[in-house]
Formats: C-alpha cells, structure tokens, sequence
C-alpha cells in the first residue's frame, strides 16, 4: 500500500459556546466559512475531548495528545516546554522554571510583575549578567524568552521539580520556594539563593540605573514559577516510524514539538499573533509535506480573539481561517490525509480555557464520507467520526495514511 503524508491543522482556542452577540451562535457558526464546510462534507466529522470529557486542557497537554501521546504519562510542567520553545533543551532530570523580570521594593514587595513589559535589549543585557554562575553545586542556565520571560534551567545531581512558585502572581511580597517533598529540599535551598542573587546582581545593573533615569520601572529580579523536569519522551519518528515536522509562531508549541523530536520551522510573517501570516504558514506546510511524513501546523490568533472576549474580532479571524484551508484545498498533495481541530475550546465568555470537546475534520481522498457538511461545534457533534479522545486522533490520521501496522493475524 502506498503511504500518504499527513498535515494537522490546530486553529488554537478556535471551539466556543453560542454567544449572545452573535444571536446565541458559536463564531464558527456565525462565521463565513466556505472551505472548511468543503472539508467537512469531503471528509469525515466528529468531536474531541483533548484529555478527558470536561478536563479543561492547556495548549502544552493538548498539544502533546495532538501528537498521539498520553498527556497523564509524559507531561512533567511547563517550565521544560518553555525552555524547549526558545531552544534550551535540557538532559533527563534537570529541572526548568518559566520566569519573569520583575520590577520590587527593597523588602522584596512587587511593585510590576513584568517590569513595565522589558524587552529586549534590555533583557539581553541583563541576562548576560545572570547566566554562568553555580550556586550549590548546580549550574545554572538563564536564557531570555519574549517581552520581559525568561527561562531558568537547573543543571546538576539530586534535583526535583515538586517545589512552589516563587511569583507571588501579583503585586504582594516575593514567595521562597518551598520543597513539596523531602528529595526537593535541595532544589527550594537552590531556587530561593539565585533569585536572592539576582537582585543581588540586577538592582544596581547600568541597565536599570538608565531605566530609572528615564522614569521606568527597573528589572531588578527574576522570578521563577512552574517547575518542570525535563522529560524522557520517546521521539516522535521512533513512536510512529515518520519523519515529523512544526510550523508555527508560539514558543509553547515549538517546545511540545521540540520535546518530541520534531523539526520545529520558520515561516514567514508567521508569529503568534492576530498579525500572523497565515498564509505563508499554509506554503510553508505545504512545502514540508514533500520531505517530511508529519507536519503540524498551530495557528494561535482565535484563541487571542478569545481571551480578548471579543466575539466579532473572533469571527473575522476564521473568516481568514478558511481563507488558509482554501490554500490548503488548491495546493495539497491529492493523496494528502489532512486533519482540521483546536487544541482547546476558548469560550468568549470565559476568556479561558473550558473542557468543551471541539470539532474535528478528517479529509483524504476515499474517505467515506457523513451526512455532516458543515464545521462547528453543534454540527461536528453529529458526524461519523464520534466523539475521541485527543490521542485517539494520530492514529485514525495514520491509518488512513496507510501507515498502521495489522494487530494479529
């Protein structure tokens, strides 16, 4: 049998509930959507939970169900993902915190958990004077993300990821990490001495001296939150046997791809924001469809629409969505299998994450297809497809890619 190559195609936060504005519809449901209706009538429908029925997922966790593993056995926190996404990839058991430069008084009180939204190359610079110290025996790594984040990676023996936040998550005093077991007490000591020693070493920096001449808030220490040990994950390619590939514009994603070994590439214009090329994320997809077996494409500006809670904004955003899924429709290879979801509901009304299922496409040529001919949440619940699990998706997308392998005889 001649094997097929396979696009997911993730429209991040994309699901939603009827919202009142838009007459009790859905955005999708509200939304000009000609393509992906195309898709849907061609193709096979259904619903996903991404975890669970009602388990509201983050994009890390449902990412890695995307990818066909179980989020429960693999996800150890955050923190490894985001050190992942900016391409700090640690070894088995060193143990990675998510960070912000934080703007706090002399008795440790935040004053501006983002320290007036730094960026570089202000954040460049300082982050030069953190990186390359050793505190306790334990290397430590600092890295600059976007904006004012930043990734702290611990490097030694004896480590462990079960301690607290040091991020109070608001403007109160600073929090000293606290072990949550015995074999994390080391890892507390480590944490609480190098945020110490960074406002040690950032309050008095040129650079925040410069700052307050010009009357913005200093960046005089680093604040980690969401502890994560690095993984031992086996790679997608010697999971599935394919060659797997990532195309997009959020740190989060590219880290979760990282993790599972695949190729994490650029495609122009393609940030992850509502400015994204989406287009130009579509030829990239397309153009690794003739090298790679896999490729997973994240789109993220609904769920931005979303948080923001604005519903109209929301509905023009999948308009240029389906706008994308026409590319997709004219330029395929004819014998791709292509797969059309969300990671996650994001209802405007909540501006959140919720555990609603959301609705999934699968298209490829020989598909039987339903009786459904449109994609939303209401009409994908009635599609042939059913009701999955998000792990449940790669392997549908592998058989019909004539990848599977026989159980039994």
């Amino acid at each position: 049998m001649r094997t097929r190559k396979i696009l997911a195609v993730v429209m991040d936060g994309l699901g939603d509930r009827a919202v009142k504005e838009l007459h009790w519809k859905t955005p999708l449901q509200a939304a000009n959507r000609p393509n992906l209706n195309w898709f849907a009538e061609h193709g096979a429908t259904g619903i996903v939970d991404m975890i669970s029925p009602g388990v509201r997922p983050g994009s890390d966790t449902s990412h890695l169900a995307i990818l066909g593993y179980d989020p429960y056995q693999v996800y150890t926190g955050r923190g490894p993902i985001e050190a992942a996404g900016i391409g700090l990839m640690g070894e088995k058991g060193d143990v990675a915190f998510r960070c912000n430069f934080a703007t706090v008084d002399p008795e440790l009180n935040v004053i501006d958990r983002r320290a007036g939204r730094i960026k570089e190359p202000d954040t460049t610079a300082l982050v030069e004077s953190l990186s390359g110290m050793s505190l306790d025996g334990v290397d430590i790594v600092v890295r600059e993300a976007t904006e004012h984040r930043a990734v702290l990676l611990l490097k030694g023996r004896g480590l462990s990821a079960k301690v607290t936040d040091v991020d109070p998550h608001a403007e109160a005093h600073i929090h000293e990490a606290q072990a949550l077991e015995h074999e994390a007490k080391k890892t507390a000591k480590v944490v609480n001495h190098f945020v110490r020693r960074s406002y040690e070493l950032l309050d008095q920096h040129p650079v925040n001296t410069r700052r307050r001449k010009e009357g913005k808030p200093p960046a005089n220490i680093l604040l980690p939150r969401g502890a994560g040990i690095f993984p031992d994950i086996q790679t997608f390619q010697e999971r599935y046997g394919m060659t797997g590939a990532c195309v997009a514009g959020v740190s989060l994603i590219k880290g979760i791809c990282r993790l599972c070994g695949l190729d994490v590439v650029e495609a122009k214009g393609a940030t992850g924001g509502l400015d994204t090329d989406m287009v130009s994320k579509a030829m990239t997809a397309v153009r690794l469809m003739e090298t790679y077996d896999f490729v997973l494409m994240n789109v993220k500006a609904a769920d931005i629409a979303s948080h923001d809670m604005d519903p109209s904004l929301k509905v023009k955003v999948i308009e240029r969505l389906d706008e994308m899924a026409g590319v997709l429709r004219e330029r395929l290879p004819k014998d791709a299998v292509i797969a059309f979801l969300a990671d996650h509901c994001t209802p405007i009304e909540l501006g959140d994450h919720s555990g609603d299922p959301v609705p999934l496409i699968i298209y490829c040529q020989g598909m039987v297809s339903d009786t459904n001919a449109r994609y939303d949440e209401g009409s994908c619940a009635h599609g042939g497809l059913g009701r999955l699990r998000g792990k449940d998706v790669l392997p549908i997308l592998i058989d019909k890619a004539g990848r599977s392998e026989k159980f039994g005889a």
